[in-house]
């Protein structure tokens, strides 16, 4: 049997984050059930950093992250993960409520939002059409390289002695008086502590410990990449309904991407893109923009997993103080993880918060809530 201090299931970006940053202070195993890190999640991300996603109380941890994602430790990456991109949130002529609203929303958090015109928006979206006469300008929203951040953290990790077992489902969980008792690929491991990072999974693995579950639902988000006519220009910016009923952005090669922002609850599972919500996805899209669609060359769908208050879960469960969830982390768990790792490591390592987490409430994220 081999012992760690710290085993983790699931190695998406929040297992993979966690890990790099404890790996340097404990045996850490991380475990994936699939044959590479990231597959439902992580590696279906729609790619973009903005602070106002996941709203006023997600966007501290977004703020607190981007220092480290514009300029890693050099031992980390050698290079950022953000590229320039801005957004602009628009709303119809009957929607200007949503725009006062959504700037409210984020008065006095610091972030720069202007709220813009349609003359002033169609200066980015020349294609912009009239009807959307209310924006709101984001000039620090970015363009996030997932890849090279979760394959950074792995990297960080592995050079920590984190032992990374993929094709490893747990497929039982026992407590003894000594930890925790993991079978996975008919082996057993034994841990101090267990790390929920599960995303989808985290309720089920929560059960398999014989824990509470928190509630946690994953929901499928659906994305279509097109090829239009005209073709995009890659300084447009991102595009997001103030509805929340669409976003899209161009992409290398002349097209976009886009989603009808949809959230379909969903058991955990390999998902599916869904034809009625491409077509949904499409409509909008055209709605918006004076622009033919000639072609959808990709499409895709990912889990997106929520608890119900819609905050991320970091901490020790209220029951069990040696079940640490790190889940819950929706749409914005990639924007969000530098800072979300940096706070699991001081609560799971019982150390003072990094300095670039002062202004992080804790208590907001605490799993202990749901007790």
């Amino acid at each position: 049997m081999k012992e760690f201090d710290v085993a983790i299931i699931g190695a998406g970006i929040a297992g993979a984050s966690i890990a790099s940053e404890i790996g340097a202070d404990r045996s850490v195993l991380l475990l994936e059930a699939e044959d590479q890190p990231g597959y439902h999640s992580t590696g279906r991300s729609a790619a973009f950093w903005t602070e106002t996603y996941g709203g006023p109380r997600v966007q501290p941890l977004t703020s607190a992250s981007r220092a480290f994602l514009d300029e890693p430790p050099a031992d980390f990456s050698p290079t950022g993960f953000l590229g320039p991109r801005r957004a602009i949130n628009i709303g119809q002529d009957e929607q200007r409520h949503l725009a006062e609203e959504f700037l409210a929303e984020f008065d006095g958090s610091g972030l720069t939002m202007e709220r813009w015109s349609w003359e002033q928006a169609t200066a980015l979206v020349p294609d912009l059409k009239p009807v959307w006469k209310h924006a709101v300008y984001e000039p620090d929203c970015r363009d996030i390289d997932v890849a090279a951040l979760h394959a950074a953290y792995l990297r960080d990790a592995k050079r920590k002695g984190v032992e990374l077992l993929c094709r490893a489902p747990v497929s039982q969980i026992r407590k003894d008086d000594r930890g925790w008792e993991l079978t996975a690929r008919e082996e057993i491991y034994h841990a101090t502590v267990l790390v929920n990072a599960a995303g989808a999974w985290a309720d089920s693995v929560a059960r398999l410990a014989d824990v509470k579950p928190i509630g946690i639902q994953p929901l499928i988000r659906n994305m279509v990449q097109i090829e239009t006519d005209p073709p995009s220009s890659l300084d447009m910016p991102l595009v997001v309904g103030l509805d929340g009923s669409f976003y899209f952005k161009p992409e290398p090669g002349g097209g976009y991407w886009l989603s009808p922002h949809d959230e379909i609850p969903s058991e955990p599972g390999d998902v599916a893109p869904d034809e009625l919500s491409v077509a949904i996805a499409i409509d909008r899209f055209e709605k918006a923009v004076d622009v033919k669609v000639k072609r959808v060359s990709r499409k895709w769908a990912g889990l997106r997993s929520f608890a119900p208050d819609r905050l991320p879960v970091i901490g020790f469960d209220g029951a069990d103080s040696d079940f640490f969830w790190f889940a819950g982390q929706g749409g914005f768990g990639i924007q969000t993880a530098p800072a979300a790792a940096k706070l699991a490591r001081s609560v799971l390592l019982g150390q003072a918060p990094d300095e670039s987490l002062h202004a992080i409430d804790v208590s907001l994220y605490a799993a202990s809530r749901f007790s």
